[in-house]
């Protein structure tokens, strides 16, 4: 069945635009043109990826997505943001509160759709013979699930994918450029891009209650978990 994705875009050209050039592409598109449009589309029927604009009229996009973020029954949607160019605080804001990547305006539509298959290849569960452990943190890739000390956390797929990727790493130093192009499949890194990394191992952290110790910086380097 062919992805579902909202575009929350209050511009029509530019909704028209990324609606065509996804629809060509096989993905099924829906549409909404401000924030609490979106919002009640996604809580009558979560998509698998929402492409959501920061300047929407009367609740902005960082809005919708810290709201989407804030209830567990739709924490796990993929969000990639659409920024002006000079935004660059925003899109620092907004991946903070969660969001999984972004685009710049004005934007190719081939890059579009390939950050979208990109984020949907990323968020679904990988197979593995049996979870990965160290000290009280377990991920099931299988079942796409993390636990801490038994209990379930709610991570956003972009963390989910950071920490699978520092816990299959056992313990070896990963630089911000490896982990820009295992999670976010990004060729080479620049300094925006390097402070995305950043920003999800700050929230990463965030969620991991005292094993949050374990992710530890590499100064100018990048991050590695501590095993023992």
């Amino acid at each position: 069945m062919p992805a579902d994705v909202l575009i929350v875009e209050d511009e029509p050209d530019i909704r028209n635009l990324v609606v065509h050039h996804l629809t060509r592409d096989g993905f099924r598109c829906r549409t909404a043109g401000t924030g609490a449009e979106a919002l009640a589309r996604v809580r009558a029927a979560p998509p698998d990826l929402i492409v959501l604009d920061l300047m929407l009229p009367e609740m902005t996009g960082l809005e919708v997505c810290r709201r989407l973020r804030a209830d567990p029954a739709t924490a796990g949607v993929p969000i990639i943001m659409l920024t002006a160019k000079a935004d660059e605080v925003d899109r620092i804001v907004g991946l903070e509160m969660g969001a999984d990547d972004y685009v710049t305006k004005p934007f190719s539509p081939k890059e579009l759709v390939a950050r979208v298959r990109a984020v949907l290849r990323r968020s679904q569960p990988g197979e593995t013979a049996r979870p990965l452990v160290v000290g009280t943190v377990s991920l099931d890739a299988a079942r796409h699930l993390v636990t801490v000390g038994g209990r379930p956390v709610e991570l956003t797929p972009k963390e989910f994918d950071l920490l699978h990727a520092l816990l299959e790493a056992g313990g070896r130093v990963l630089s911000r450029e490896h982990l820009l192009n295992r999670v976010w499949g990004y060729a080479r890194a620049d300094e925006i891009e390097s402070r995305t990394v950043d920003v999800h191992i700050r929230r990463l952290r965030s969620k991991l209650g005292l094993e949050e110790r374990r992710i530890v910086t590499i100064k100018g380097v990048g991050y590695r978990l501590e095993t023992e």
